[in-house]
C-alpha cells in the first residue's frame, strides 16, 4: 500500500505546527514506520531546528532545489534527504541549504510560471516517489493563503491537520483555508480522492478558567463539525474525538525548539506527550477505528504502537508456581517445534509494571483457578492488543473445572494437560492454534478419542453391537468432518459404553467387520493427518 500524505497547516503562527508536526514524526518513525518530512515553510523555515541535534550534517539543499532540479530536467526526489539518528526510519527533507543566498533562490521562484512550464506534473511525480518509498509524508506548510500554501493543503496531501488555537481568528481562518483546499482540489488535473481534514485544537489551556475554556471548547466543535463527518465512526461524537484532538499547553515546552515524545517515555494524561501520542495514532490509523479511540484511548494507542513491533517472543508461557515444572516441560516442547517461547511466574511485577510486551500471544496456565495476578495480567494484555492479531490461550492442568473459571478465561478455547495429553501433546495444539489451525475436535481430557477408535478396531462383540458400532462410526465420520466437538464428544462417550470389555460367552462375539473397520481406519487417518500437520518444522516465519 502506498503511503499516506499528511499537510499540517495552520492559519495564523504561533499554534505549535511544526512542534506537532516535528513530535509526530518522531512517535511514528518509533513505532516502526518509515517517515519522510518536508519543511515548505520556505519563507521561514523552523522544522529542521526540532531536527538539528539528530542531523548527521547541516542541509545542503531542500525543498527549493527540486525547482531547479525541474529546470535542469533532473528528477532526484531523494537526492536532499537526511537521516536523523537514534529514531528509526525518519527522513528530512530541509527547505534549503542555510546560507546568504537562500533568501534570494525563494524570493526568485515564480510559483504560477512553474506550474504553466510543467512544474506540477513534476511535483506529481516526487509525490508518488515519496508514496512508495515511506508509510507517512508530513510537510510542514506555510501560514496564511498564498501559492505554496495551496501547493501544501491542494495538491499535494492525502489528508490536512488543521491546527488553530481558541479564538475565532485562528479557528475561522482555518476552516476558510480548508475550505479553499477543497475546492482547488476539484480542479486538478490528478486523481485525487476527497481531501479530509482532522481538526487539532492546540495550545489550549484549561487548568484556569475552567468554565471559560469549557465556552471555547463547544464554540471550536461547532465551527469544525463539518470537517468530522468524511471520516469520524457515526458512533462518535465530534465532541468527544475533539477532546482527544487537543493538545495542551505547557509552558515547559515553550521554550526553545524540543521534542518531548524523546524525554516522555510513558507520559500520563496531564502531560504533552500524552496528547501528541493520541493524535500520532490517529495519524497511523489514516483517521480510521475512532470508535476504537473513543472507546479505550490508551488501548487504542497501545494497539497503534504495537501494530509494527518485533516481538522477541513469539508466546510467553505465564504459570502459578504449582505448575512450574509443567510449564518448563512445555517451553522445551515448543522450542523444538521451532517457537521462541519464554517462561514466566504469574504476578511477576516487572511484567505488569511494563508499557510493552515483548511477546506476541500469552499461553495462561491455569492450575485449578485464575490467581488475581493472571486475571491482572490478562486484563493488561487485553488492554494493550486492541485491534491486533494477538491471543490469550489458557493451558488447563488435569482437574481444572473450566466451568468455573471467570468468563474472560472460560469462554477462550482452551487446551488441556492430563494423563493421556502432556505437554508435548498440549505443544502440538498449541502451535497448531498459532498457525491458524484448529484441531478438528475438542474432546474431554478423559476420553481420548484416537485411543478409544483403537480400542474399538480390536474389540470382539456381538453381530447386535456390532451394528451399534457401524452406526455410531458412520455419525462419527460427518461430525469430525465438521468438526462438531459437541456431537462428536456424545457420540464418542456412546462408543465407549458399546466397546467396554466384558467377558465373551460362548462363539457369538466376533471381531469387527471389514466395513467398520474402514470407518475407524478413515477416522485415525483423518485425525492423524491435522496432527501431522501441526507439527511440520520450520514455520517460525509463519507465527506471530
Amino acid at each position: 500500500m502506498p503511503g499516506s500524505v499528511f499537510t499540517f497547516y495552520s492559519f495564523k503562527g504561533g499554534v505549535g505546527r511544526s512542534f506537532t508536526l516535528a513530535n509526530v514524526a518522531v512517535l511514528l518513525a518509533r513505532w516502526g514506520h518509515r517517515v519522510l518530512c518536508l519543511d515548505w515553510d520556505l519563507e521561514a523555515p523552523g522544522l529542521v531546528d526540532y531536527f538539528r541535534p539528530r542531523l548527521p550534517r547541516g542541509p545542503g539543499g531542500g525543498v527549493v532545489d527540486l525547482v531547479d532540479d525541474f529546470r535542469r530536467g533532473r528528477f532526484a526526489p531523494g537526492a536532499h534527504v537526511l537521516r536523523l539518528k537514534g529514531v528509526g526510519e525518519l527522513d528530512f527533507i530541509a527547505a534549503g541549504r542555510e546560507e546568504p543566498g537562500y533568501i534570494g533562490q525563494v524570493q526568485e521562484i515564480d510559483w504560477e510560471g512553474l506550474y504553466d512550464e510543467g512544474f506540477g506534473e513534476y511535483l506529481d511525480k516526487c509525490r508518488e516517489q515519496w508514496a512508495a518509498d515511506y508509510d507517512f509524508v508530513l510537510i510542514d506548510s506555510r501560514t496564511g493563503i498564498s501559492d505554496i500554501g495551496g501547493i501544501c493543503t491542494a495538491h499535494l496531501p492525502d489528508h490536512l491537520v488543521l491546527l488553530f488555537t481558541a479564538n475565532r481568528q485562528s479557528v475561522l481562518g482555518a476552516m476558510e483555508a480548508a475550505r479553499r483546499a477543497d475546492a482547488a482540489r476539484n480542479l486538478l488535473p490528478f486523481d485525487r480522492a476527497r481531501l479530509t481534514v482532522l481538526p487539532v485544537l492546540s495550545r489550549f489551556d484549561n487548568r484556569e478558567e475552567y468554565d471559560r475554556s469549557e465556552a471555547w471548547r463547544r464554540i471550536v466543535v461547532e465551527e469544525t463539525a463539518e470537517l468530522y463527518r468524511t471520516w469520524l465512526d457515526q458512533t462518535v461524537e465530534p465532541e468527544t474525538m475533539s477532546r482527544h484532538l487537543t493538545l495542551p499547553y505547557v509552558s515547559y515546552w515553550s521554550f526553545g525548539e524540543q521534542l518531548p515524545v524523546l524525554s516522555e517515555k510513558t507520559p500520563s494524561a496531564d502531560q504533552i506527550g500524552f496528547a501528541l501520542e493520541t493524535v500520532a495514532a490517529v495519524i497511523a490509523c489514516r483517521l480510521d477505528r475512532t470508535d476504537l479511540l473513543a472507546e479505550n484511548r490508551d488501548a487504542y494507542v497501545a494497539a497503534v504502537r504495537a501494530s509494527r513491533q518485533q516481538f522477541k517472543h513469539e508466546l510467553r508461557v505465564s504459570t502459578p508456581r504449582t505448575a512450574f515444572g509443567t510449564a518448563t516441560e512445555l517451553v522445551s516442547e515448543l522450542e523444538k517445534r521451532d517457537v521462541r517461547a519464554v517462561k514466566s511466574l504469574s504476578g511477576d511485577r516487572s511484567l505488569l509494571a511494563r508499557t510493552d510486551d515483548d511477546a506476541r500471544h500469552l499461553c495462561l496456565v491455569v492450575d485449578g483457578k485464575v490467581s488475581r495476578w493472571q486475571a491482572a495480567e490478562v486484563e493488561l494484555f487485553l488492554h494493550r492488543t486492541l485491534g491486533q492479531d494477538r491471543r490469550v490461550i489458557p493451558i488447563l492442568t488435569a482437574g481444572t473445572e473450566a466451568a468455573a473459571l471467570p468468563g474472560y478465561v472460560g469462554n477462550l478455547r482452551y487446551l488441556r494437560l492430563s494423563a493421556s495429553r502432556g505437554p508435548a501433546e498440549v505443544a502440538r495444539d498449541l502451535v497448531g492454534q498459532l498457525k491458524g489451525f484448529a484441531p478438528l475436535v475438542d474432546t474431554d481430557e478423559d476420553l481420548d478419542l484416537v485411543a478409544m477408535l483403537g480400542q474399538a478396531r480390536g474389540a470382539r462383540l456381538r453381530p447386535s453391537r456390532w451394528d451399534l458400532v457401524d452406526e455410531l462410526v458412520t455419525t462419527l465420520q460427518t461430525a469430525v468432518g465438521a468438526g462438531d466437538s459437541d456431537r462428536t464428544r456424545d457420540l464418542a462417550t456412546e462408543l465407549a459404553v458399546v466397546v467396554k470389555p466384558r467377558t465373551p460367552n460362548g462363539d457369538d462375539h466376533h471381531a469387527a467387520p471389514p466395513r467398520v473397520r474402514q470407518s475407524i481406519d478413515w477416522l485415525l487417518r483423518t485425525l492423524d493427518a491435522r496432527a501431522q500437520t501441526t507439527t511440520k518444522p520450520n514455520h517460525r516465519k509463519d507465527l506471530g
